[in-house]
């Protein structure tokens, strides 16, 4: 197994801590994906993938409409996507990805989150290097899929690799899936083969994991680190937060 598998369990990333959160991350990833690539989610493979990943969370229809019409909508500021980077109390790396209509107020909540928990906004690319940037794609399983097979073909659309794994489903039920990492560049390839196969495609998207040695803190010193990350998510213009914190 490479590192996405080792780490994946011990990675933080930003959790979606309720439904109204959930839809509002998709919702301006759809905004995005539009203004980037048009509504025809023929010619659009990040918004159909976007909208399979809105289904499956149960997204309502109407918000999908809103979100579709927002990048359209003259009168709407864009979402700028902006990532922060700094380190939290001692030396934990954080990555912040946003996606902003006001970059002037992100900036100044994040850096005022990591003054006010002892932590240091930085320059840009200051910690991005500590993080492997990947997509990631879960597809659902079936008894007729060779998983080894699979990932023999997926390797050369860009996959690195791919395994079987569980999902909790909008009903809140565990189904088996595969998972499929590959490097960033790589979606619409990926897509593209998972598409062309007829494969049922649960979600997809990109994701970070650190790619060095993991922290460890003890609890005490964890504290004030975990207000700062809990600040930082909470943040209505926050869509992810990563660091290199082991999961002890």
């Amino acid at each position: 197994m490479g590192r996405a598998f080792e780490f994946r369990k011990e990675r933080k990333f930003k959790r979606w801590g309720h439904m109204a959160k959930t839809f509002t991350k998709i919702g301006k990833e759809i905004t995005i994906a539009v203004k980037n690539g048009g509504p025809d989610v023929t010619g659009n493979p990040r918004l159909r993938a976007l909208l399979q990943t809105a289904r499956s969370e149960n997204m309502p229809k109407e918000n999908i409409e809103r979100a579709i019409k927002k990048a359209t909508d003259k009168d709407q500021a864009d979402y700028k996507e902006v990532v922060y980077e700094g380190y939290g109390p001692h030396g934990v790396a954080i990555l912040v990805e946003t996606a902003t209509d006001n970059t002037n107020r992100t900036v100044a909540n994040v850096r005022s989150y990591f003054n006010k928990f002892g932590g240091n906004l930085g320059t840009s690319g200051s910690v991005a290097f500590m993080f492997d940037h990947k997509c990631v794609f879960k597809v659902k399983n079936s008894p007729d899929i060779d998983i080894e097979e699979l990932e023999l073909e997926l390797i050369d659309y860009g996959a690195d690799e791919v395994f079987i794994d569980e999902f909790e489903n909008k009903d809140g039920d565990t189904e088996e899936v595969i998972t499929i990492y590959g490097e960033y560049t790589a979606f619409n390839n990926i897509q593209k083969y998972i598409e062309d196969k007829g494969y049922e495609l649960v979600s997809a998207g990109f994701d970070r994991f650190p790619n060095g040695e993991m922290k460890h803190l003890s609890a005490e010193d964890r504290v004030e680190l975990d207000k700062l990350l809990e600040k930082l998510e909470e943040d209505d213009d926050v869509q992810n937060v990563f660091h290199n914190l082991a999961e002890d």
